[in-house]
């Protein structure tokens, strides 16, 4: 019971921080159809930010608190994490707006690769260790342990789906985030922008991205210019499983993927003598997934709705 009871604890950190990825998957793509593959890697630029900048303020504060020398590393973070995915969208997405869906989907892999590549040359491919900012101390929780790092990515994922949703349902951007989903061009004759909600759309995705890059640092000790592909397209999947466009769904999704990834890999690798175990983390997870699309392609919350005329 304590095994399963510290993987469950381990499987909602996991999915909290899928949950913050996926929510940027499921704006964008809930406003204008388009999967953005190159949202890891927005995550990765975030997370290898606020390493540097962590490395300068220790450098230049050396007497500063951990969690003040954080709180700088992030916000810095999130402006350049913002300002990257204004450019990718205004550059690379929006002539593509109204071309085959292919297209932009072509674009979006291709923008993938590159930052990846341009986050090698500026910051090297070695893996980096990252400061540890953060009381190190765990928790004792029914014979199960929880770091302060690991409560601080649950809270955060917390307040940032209830931001969400006020943000979508009870203000001016938000009804005219929900109008240009339902139709640009009519949103776009009652007075709404329809690329400055896009765009805005494209910058709260990234800081939830690059939020996310800095909890997933902190929490496994490490960076690198291909740490974000993986919770990349992990997030995407909970995205879809949860239903994409769907904002309770995505944290649902990313949530549940979160559980069957680490009691997949730790209980059942326990019962199993080891024989499965965090190298097959993968499969349970992407298995539950074929299964719910196959019986229910639109995701757990998602709506059954006829494509748009």
């Amino acid at each position: 019971m304590d095994i399963l009871l510290q993987q469950i604890i381990n499987g909602l950190v996991l999915g909290s921080m899928y949950a913050l990825i996926a929510l940027g998957y499921t704006m964008v793509y809930g406003i204008i159809q388009l999967i953005n593959f190159a949202h890891g890697e927005v995550l990765m630029v975030g997370a290898l930010t606020s390493w540097s900048c962590i490395g300068m303020m220790q450098a230049a504060m050396p007497g500063a608190p951990g969690w003040l020398i954080l709180l700088l590393a992030t916000i810095s973070a999130c402006v350049v994490a913002a300002a990257l995915n204004f450019a990718i969208e205004k550059i690379a997405y929006r002539p593509l707006r109204n071309s085959p869906r292919l297209a932009p989907l072509i674009t979006a892999i291709g923008m993938s690769i590159l930052l990846q590549t341009l986050a090698m040359i500026i910051w090297k491919p070695n893996y980096k260790s990252y400061p540890t900012l953060l009381p190190s101390t765990p928790f004792e929780v029914g014979g199960a342990y929880i770091t302060p790092t690991q409560i601080l990515i649950l809270g955060v994922t917390a307040v940032a789906l209830a931001t969400l949703v006020y943000l979508v349902n009870y203000t001016r951007l938000g009804r005219a985030m929900r109008a240009t989903a339902e139709n640009p061009r009519v949103a776009a004759l009652m007075g709404v922008r329809p690329d400055m909600v896009i765009s805005a759309t494209f910058i709260i995705g990234a800081v939830l991205a690059a939020i996310a890059g800095i909890m997933y640092a902190s929490n496994y000790g490490t960076v690198q210019h291909t740490m974000g592909f993986l919770p990349g397209l992990k997030a995407f999947t909970a995205a879809v499983f949860g239903g994409i466009g769907n904002l309770t769904g995505a944290v649902v999704g990313a949530i549940l993927l979160g559980l069957i990834e680490a009691i997949g890999s730790g209980y059942i690798g326990t019962l199993t003598g080891g024989l499965l175990g965090s190298h097959y983390t993968d499969i349970f997870a992407f298995i539950v997934l074929i299964i719910i699309l196959t019986l229910r392609p639109s995701g757990l919350l998602g709506e059954r709705v006829a494509d748009r005329a």
